[in-house]
């Protein structure tokens, strides 16, 4: 007994000091469990706010009213600093609501956070691009977009988007290198796409008189697919070449094909040529003459079975000087078994007048004010509607290639 007294005084210090250690210890023990209770009665009380908050957001996103989404947003965003989503969702909205530097700047923010997730930084990286893109700053939303890339190669939207950019600035080269990237992330077949964008860089060589390149950007085209585009640039390339054969027998297989596309392909090849010397200028012209004669002596009644070929025929006519051969033409037409719709039969009354037909022109003239439908522009996309008198590979819209379909302007 006395060895204990003696050690307990010999210790005294060190058993005062464990002692006070448990008491604070117990105490730490006791706040702590009512701080967590606290802090969950704190955290149910944010959580039913922030919902009250995104379900007016809602209400008003339904409604239309993107403001006063927005400034529900921002009360949320005050109510917890946290809530990553919440910052997504207000960005999302300005841009949708054209306040790209807003948006812009809440995702920079994001991005410069130190206790955000990679995941969420990605995102939040895309979603800069985005509004860089949207806002109209096409070198900073590539430079993103590519940025992005870098992270992860795997990012369909991302390469498309790259895809859509690179194309509406026609730097095909780029938008080629894409396409291919994109080939090989998604399950869309992009071949037809290709092709149509080597021949986008074929135009540019025939242009500058690089033939050479030109033809051998055609056979990649081809290579990926056999597109429309594809065999209208090898018909130019043939008629500069001086292959008459090969162009009148590229054309009829046009033609059989596509016969829709008849007017696109004269004026493809009417467009003269940009280089060379006017000696190989003149000839091109002779042999589209030539080209030109073939055509309108095609005597296939497949072929003449088609609008687009019919009307074709009648306006190559008319501008060459033979409006009695344009009439005759399409006056069988109208009274054959073709279905003659409101263009046809307006081109038939300027024959009409032309000829001095008055009677007729005048009777055609009341059959087709009764049901006259007019129509705007020569060309629409299938796709978006979207409606041009330019000839579009690619549609300015929806950015969809070959979706064009052909209206015969009133």
């Amino acid at each position: 007994m006395d060895f204990y007294v003696a050690w307990f005084q010999d210790h005294l210090l060190a058993v005062v000091a464990v002692a006070l250690t448990l008491i604070l210890i117990y105490h730490y023990l006791i706040e702590r469990e009512s701080g967590v209770k606290l802090s969950k009665r704190y955290r149910n009380s944010i959580f039913e706010a922030q919902s009250k908050v995104f379900l007016n957001a809602t209400q008003y996103l339904i409604s239309g009213n993107k403001d006063l989404a927005i400034k529900e947003f921002l009360n949320a965003v005050d109510i917890n600093r946290e809530t990553i989503e919440t910052y997504f969702a207000l960005g999302g909205l300005f841009r949708s609501n054209g306040e790209i530097e807003k948006a812009i700047s809440i995702h920079r923010s994001l991005i410069a956070r130190e206790n955000i997730s990679e995941s969420n930084r990605l995102r939040a990286l895309k979603e800069l691009a985005v509004d860089f893109d949207k806002g109209g700053f096409i070198d900073k939303a590539i430079e993103t977009y590519k940025d992005v890339l870098k992270i992860n190669r795997d990012q369909y939207e991302v390469i498309h988007s790259l895809c859509r950019i690179y194309e509406d600035i026609e730097d095909w080269d780029e938008a080629y290198n894409y396409r291919i990237m994109l080939s090989k992330v998604g399950h869309e077949n992009q071949a037809e796409t290709i092709s149509h964008i080597l021949v986008q860089k074929a135009k540019i060589f025939f242009k500058s008189g690089k033939y050479a390149k030109c033809t051998e950007d055609l056979e990649d085209a081809f290579r990926f697919a056999p597109s429309v585009s594809a065999k209208i640039m090898r018909l130019k390339l043939h008629l500069h070449d001086g292959a008459l054969d090969h162009s009148k027998s590229l054309m009829l297989e046009l033609l059989k094909e596509h016969p829709m596309y008849a007017s696109f392909i004269f004026e493809s090849l009417e467009e003269p040529l940009s280089s060379g010397t006017d000696e190989e200028k003149k000839e091109y012209d002779q042999r589209f003459e030539i080209l030109k004669e073939f055509f309108l002596a095609i005597d296939d009644r497949e072929l003449l079975s088609s609008p687009s070929v019919i009307l074709s025929k009648v306006r190559m006519l008319k501008r060459s000087g033979q409006p009695k051969d344009a009439y005759q033409l399409l006056s069988e037409w109208m009274n054959g078994e073709g279905s003659a719709n409101e263009v046809m039969k307006a081109e038939y009354i300027k024959l009409l007048i032309e000829l001095e037909k008055k009677d007729e022109a005048m009777e055609q003239v009341r059959l087709l004010l009764d049901n006259l439908h007019q129509t705007l522009t020569k060309h629409y996309c299938k796709s978006c509607g979207y409606n041009s008198d330019e000839i579009f590979w690619r549609c300015p819209q929806c950015h969809e290639w070959e979706t064009i379909q052909f209206r015969w302007k009133v």
